[in-house]
């Protein structure tokens, strides 16, 4: 089989920031994942299905535990397989976040890479070394018409206490008070 989604994947930040190992590993993954759906590009639904598989980080952020990330994974399987919800083949651009032509990247929805940027942007305002799978996974909450947050909503996830979890942590774990202050805003 062909792999028709060009391998595009971040390795890291535009600023030189690397990803943390189980992000670029739930990136890779989404790719593949893409790739074996018969679609053209990485949309959310693709990150957050490897970044559930890949990064302990982001399976520990959700406050229905086990239970709701399983609930998750379901959800994403029916998609994988034919079932439910059906996006094979579509571009995804919700709208919610801007996009402008210069920013397209090749073999990624437009949402997509907009949260891929969200997130390195979030490591860089909490001053981070690595850009992690809770950056993305915050990333993601912000497209509030993305397919990702279409998942989450579909299986009972609060995505407002999910972000404010996030968000809580980011502050707790932020060594800047004004970087921090400024990537609120």
């Amino acid at each position: 089989m062909q792999n028709r989604t060009p391998d595009t994947g971040w390795a890291e930040a535009a600023d030189g920031t690397p990803l943390s190992t189980d992000l670029a590993s739930a990136v890779m993954g989404a790719r593949r994942r893409a790739a074996r759906d018969g679609d053209r590009q990485i949309d959310t639904a693709h990150l957050l299905h490897t970044l559930l598989e890949a990064d302990p980080g982001a399976r520990q952020s959700f406050p229905g535990g086990p239970a709701q990330v399983a609930r998750l994974l379901g959800y994403l399987v029916q998609r994988t397989i034919g079932y439910g919800l059906r996006w094979t083949g579509t571009v995804e651009d919700s709208g919610a976040l801007p996009v402008l032509p210069a920013d397209t990247v090749p073999g990624w929805s437009p949402a997509g890479a907009a949260a891929m940027r969200e997130a390195c942007a979030r490591a860089r305002a909490r001053g981070a070394e690595r850009v992690d799978g809770t950056d993305l996974l915050a990333a993601l909450l912000r497209d509030p018409r993305c397919r990702a947050v279409d998942v989450l909503l579909r299986a009972g996830v609060d995505t407002t206490l999910l972000a404010a979890r996030l968000d809580e942590a980011d502050d707790s774990a932020c060594p800047d008070e004004m970087i921090c202050q400024d990537h609120k805003g």
